[in-house]
């Protein structure tokens, strides 16, 4: 069984909280790092340069939001092709949009119940991030 590793950054203490719940109740070896904010999490990223096997990011945050976030990840020399899953309460088409051409790899609108949120995590941890490639019919997972 493969190991796997994901950051998760979002300035909601108690999302982080459930979202690491969720990964608790997975039956593969995933180690989780969460971050309260986007400027903790670059912190960590670059410095060592860190390689999860996805990144989740929330949008809205104070300072140095997702849309800031996912920028600097995909202007890095070292991080741009780590995987990010954009994981938002937005469902709106412009910011959907927005994130796919600022280079995200995948959206999901944060679901309230447990199972879909497991379902969530679980989706991306099946991807094989190495040959996926984003399109408007693939980039938004329905749980």
């Amino acid at each position: 069984m493969t190991d796997f590793t994901i950051f998760y950054t979002d300035d909601d203490e108690d999302d982080l909280c459930i979202f690491a719940d969720a990964v608790e109740s997975i039956p593969q070896n995933i180690t989780l790092q969460t971050y309260s904010g986007g400027q903790n999490f670059l912190n960590a990223i670059f410095d060592p340069p860190a390689t999860p096997y996805v990144v989740f990011l929330d949008l809205n945050m104070p300072g140095k939001n997702g849309f800031d976030v996912l920028e600097e990840l995909r202007n890095s020399d070292y991080n741009k092709d780590i995987p990010v899953v954009i994981y938002s309460t937005s469902s709106e088409p412009g910011i959907i949009e927005k994130c796919r051409k600022l280079g995200a790899n995948c959206f999901i609108t944060k679901p309230v119940l447990m199972k879909d949120i497991i379902k969530s995590i679980e989706h991306a941890m099946q991807i094989d991030w190495e040959k996926f490639i984003p399109n408007q019919s693939n980039f938004v997972f329905k749980y």
